[in-house]
């Protein structure tokens, strides 16, 4: 253990996540993606906007990872977003129905106590390379 580390804050420690992980892992064909936040890439900052905003530059993130993997959104087959608050969701699922018009992923939606950089949402996702079917019940 580094001297001073057992000081380390909460925002060091994301840093550091941050730094040490994955965008996506391939394993055959399915591409795991690591939550992606609403950072703009040129300035490493979250972008200004609030919820919606956010929500549309994490998305447009994983759209970066899906083609560097010769996919797109049609490719996603799960995701799971994650809210800083609830009362979100109608916006942050107003802009998701922009980047997902085909092949609907299964998704899960989740509010949480607090999410890196002080975001306000978060996407992961599941990816399929190659083709999907949808299958679905008649309920």
């Amino acid at each position: 253990m580094q001297k001073g580390s057992e000081s380390r804050g909460a925002e060091d420690s994301v840093r550091l996540l941050l730094v040490w992980q994955s965008q996506a892992v391939l394993v055959d064909r399915t591409m795991y993606i690591a939550g992606q936040i609403g950072i703009e890439p040129s300035s490493g900052q979250l972008v200004s906007g609030g919820a919606k905003e956010e929500a549309k530059q994490a998305l447009k993130n994983m759209g970066e990872i899906l083609k560097a993997a010769g996919c797109d959104y049609g490719n996603v087959v799960k995701t799971t977003v994650l809210m800083a608050d609830m009362k979100d969701f109608n916006d942050i699922n107003d802009i998701y129905k922009q980047f997902f018009k085909s092949n609907f992923p299964a998704r899960a939606a989740y509010q949480v106590a607090a999410l890196p950089k002080g975001a306000r949402v978060e996407i992961e996702a599941i990816a399929i390379q190659g083709p999907i079917q949808d299958v679905s019940a008649s309920l």
